[in-house]
């Protein structure tokens, strides 16, 4: 909360990002500049099923040497079967970078892949609670109610944001990542 600004003035605010919404429903929760990218088509999104870890880390317990300097900080997915897939830090995978919380716990990534790239970009971010219950996570600013993929102030109010799981299937029309080489 933030405590300068008036009971009747987030009221405003709160009206004003509703209004906003209402007069725009076609957009999405992404901002302007996010906006500009094409929308991913179904056919192209896979969920992909795992942990996410420091590389280093994933590195270590495959005794792979590594200078540790030069991959400080890079995080990757690491399936159930020892796969390694380095995520991109854009709109999305970002969190995943800045957020401790959201690493070393079950995740499921609605992510596309270009071709020839092994690099994942983060469209969703699926945690999974203490029952396993898979929930969709993101921040969210309590004050404006919106949403955002990142650790920072509301890009509305400038007030503090929080992080959200909120329990919710996978989107319709992606599929499952199927392994296309074997496990040596």
């Amino acid at each position: 909360m933030l405590p300068n600004i008036s009971a009747s003035h987030r009221a405003s605010l709160l009206l004003l990002g509703v209004a906003a919404a209402a007069a725009f429903p076609g957009t999405d929760d992404r901002t302007a500049s996010q906006n500009d990218e094409k929308p991913v088509p179904a056919d192209l999104r896979e969920v992909f099923s795992g942990k996410v870890v420091l590389l280093t880390e994933a590195l270590k317990r495959k005794e792979i040497k590594h200078y540790e300097k030069e991959l400080a900080g890079q995080i990757v997915l690491e399936t159930a079967d020892g796969e390694l897939f380095p995520i991109v830090p854009d709109w999305r995978g970002r969190a995943l970078y800045q957020d401790e919380r959201l690493r070393n716990r079950k995740v499921d990534l609605v992510a596309q892949r270009t071709p020839g790239v092994p690099w994942l970009q983060v469209l969703g971010i699926y945690t999974f609670d203490e029952k396993d219950g898979r929930q969709a996570t993101d921040y969210w600013c309590d004050i404006c109610a919106i949403p955002m993929y990142e650790i920072k102030e509301c890009e509305c109010c400038q007030g503090p944001i929080r992080l959200r799981f909120q329990p919710q299937p996978l989107p319709e029309g992606v599929k499952a990542y199927v392994r296309t080489r074997p496990v040596r």
